[in-house]
């Protein structure tokens, strides 16, 4: 279960992530789209700011001025005071050029001698730079080249070449070098992408753009490297969203970089919290898993513990609580088995009472039953001389009390029968009344109410004589008057298959407080031979709880015991 729990939480976590890195991509693209959108603007302001500096640099290549000026100098018999002068009116007239416009650092023509003359501002030029820039312009046959310097200056340079009128010799009068004020053209639109941002522009060996770049050359060049147009790099430690765009008119560069923690900074404290709280919920599910586990196998290993006890008959000692405790009704599967289990226990309890209380009926009726067996040869041997001797001298009433007694002293033994037809116990009721009525004459009427259906029906042994026995003790001898005593048997109305055999007399009966404490057994009786309790309990165990004796008793009227039990034919089927 903890590792379910574990598994669900990870997939869950897995799920998160692979959604989180959809969405930080998703995002990424808009900004991507976003981002390029504000470069191709920028780009597409710097380039047509670009175009109209070639166009100024036109202007100055077909200045007419300056073209016969440069012209002039070409002359081979011209003095050097005559180009002297020529030499002024052009710085002049780069002077004026370069003062009316505003993103003109300074403009420079290159004649043929090599003399560099020089309008605005006039900040020197090394000899190696020039020399450079006269190549790139001889190389390009009058057409403007863009060039970025060592120092990040940018240079519109072209050849001029000479024409009058209708007619174009082209011949090669010097070299046009512009100085733009970079900053002043492109400050408009880096302001415009943001003042996190970080624009460079780079020709794809230089940086053209900004002086101080974000980024060396260096490492410029492994961006550009790069299939990707956007993504995530590292400089200075820091990370960075860049985004590249490349002009189709130029060939320049455009990279934008943002700081990524900056633009970020919420998306990335939600992915932390998201994060921390999933790990929060990973532990707490984690714990309550682990106390959901234990809250299912410490009952169980508590109840597997005390199976083991009675596995090993350890009975004596399992007391009732020490499953603690358990609910009426059960809530779970585990509740419902320490209670189910709680009340087996109870239930073998009650089992061994009972099989304790059976063996000790069972050792009663044993132990009553040895002290009636007296020597039973010496018994019989005896009350055979009697008989013979009533016999001999003709004492008829005498000889059959003897047979009678003999004949219940042979039923009395214990010779394994436990059970016995009702036409047997029958004969050893008439044997005891023989007996009682030859000493009671003509008090005792006593009379037998059997169907012959019911004379095979089966009867625990010495079950109504003791009936009969106690009818005499308490109904017959206290009274002066015939005692009627009778033997009824019927069908039970109130179990089917059942037998009903009814002791009655019209003795003195029992009042309703004796007859309950005689229930409870709080009543020491007169008699020494098998009571009331001990039949009831051969009864039960004998045929179950279900059976047993019940008791009718009016004062001064009639008394009746109703033994009830199975209609049972054939065999002894003793349990």
């Amino acid at each position: 279960m903890l590792v379910l729990i574990i598994l669900l939480m990870m997939i869950s976590f897995a799920l998160y992530l692979i959604a989180l890195k959809y969405v930080t991509s998703l995002y990424d693209r808009q900004m991507y789209e976003r981002t390029s959108q504000v470069l191709n603007s920028s780009a597409l302001g710097i380039e047509k700011q670009l175009r109209e500096q070639e166009e100024l640099s036109f202007r100055v290549f077909s200045d007419e001025q300056l073209q016969q000026s440069l012209a002039y100098l070409k002359v081979e018999d011209a003095t050097a005071y005559q180009k002297a002068i020529q030499r002024k009116k052009i710085m002049d007239r780069l002077t004026s050029i370069a003062g009316s416009e505003k993103l003109v650092y300074s403009i420079m023509v290159i004649d043929r001698e090599k003399h560099a003359l020089i309008g605005g501002n006039r900040g020197g030029m090394a000899q190696e730079l020039q020399d450079e820039l006269v190549t790139i312009a001889e190389s390009a046959n009058g057409s403007n080249i863009w060039y970025v310097g060592s120092d990040r200056s940018l240079y519109a340079v072209r050849q001029i070449r000479s024409y009058s009128g209708t007619t174009f010799p082209m011949d090669n009068l010097g070299t046009l070098i512009v100085r733009f004020r970079k900053d002043r053209i492109m400050e408009d639109f880096v302001q415009s992408s943001g003042d996190d941002n970080h624009l460079i522009i780079t020709d794809g060996s230089k940086i053209i753009y900004p002086d101080q770049p974000l980024i060396l050359e260096g490492d410029l060049a492994a961006e550009l490297r790069r299939p990707e147009s956007y993504g995530l790099t590292m400089v200075g430690g820091n990370r960075y969203f860049f985004t590249r765009v490349r002009s189709s008119d130029l060939g320049w560069t455009y990279l934008n970089m943002t700081p990524y923690d900056s633009m970020f900074r919420t998306i990335s404290f939600v992915k932390e919290l998201v994060t921390v709280i999933f790990i929060l919920i990973l532990l707490i599910g984690i714990a309550l898993g682990v106390r959901l586990s234990r809250s299912i196998t410490r009952p169980i290993e508590q109840l597997i513990k005390k199976m083991r006890k009675i596995e090993k008959g350890d009975l004596d000692n399992l007391e009732e609580q020490s499953l603690g405790e358990v609910p009426k009704t059960s809530q779970t599967e585990v509740e419902h088995l320490q209670r189910t289990f709680k009340m087996m226990i109870q239930r073998i309890r009650e089992l061994i009472n009972q099989n304790y209380a059976k063996q000790l009926v069972i050792r009663e009726t044993e132990l009553k039953a040895l002290q009636a067996q007296i020597n039973p040869h010496f018994l019989y041997n005896t009350l055979d001389s009697i008989n013979w001797l009533a016999k001999v001298n003709r004492q008829t009433k005498i000889s059959q009390m003897v047979e009678a007694l003999g004949f219940l002293l042979r039923s009395s033994l214990d010779d394994g029968t436990s059970l016995i037809t009702l036409r047997s116990e029958l004969d050893i009721v008439r044997s005891y009344v023989t007996i009682q009525r030859i000493r009671f004459e003509e008090r005792l009427d006593f009379q037998l109410e059997v169907p012959d259906e019911y004379l095979d029906a089966l009867i625990p042994k010495m079950t109504l004589q003791p009936l009969l026995e106690n009818a005499i003790h308490y109904a017959l001898e206290p009274k002066i008057d015939t005692c009627h005593i009778r033997i009824v048997v019927a069908a039970a109305a109130e179990r089917n298959g059942g037998l009903d055999i009814r002791v009655e007399d019209d003795g003195p009966g029992m009042t309703p407080e004796f007859l309950t404490n005689l229930r409870q057994g709080r009543v020491q009786t007169r008699g020494k031979g098998i009571g009331l309790s001990n039949i009831e309990d051969r009864i039960k165990l004998t045929f179950g709880h279900e059976w047993g004796i019940r008791i009718e008793s009016e004062p001064g009227a009639r008394t009746a015991i109703h033994v009830r039990i199975p209609y049972r034919q054939g065999e002894d089927n003793d349990v």
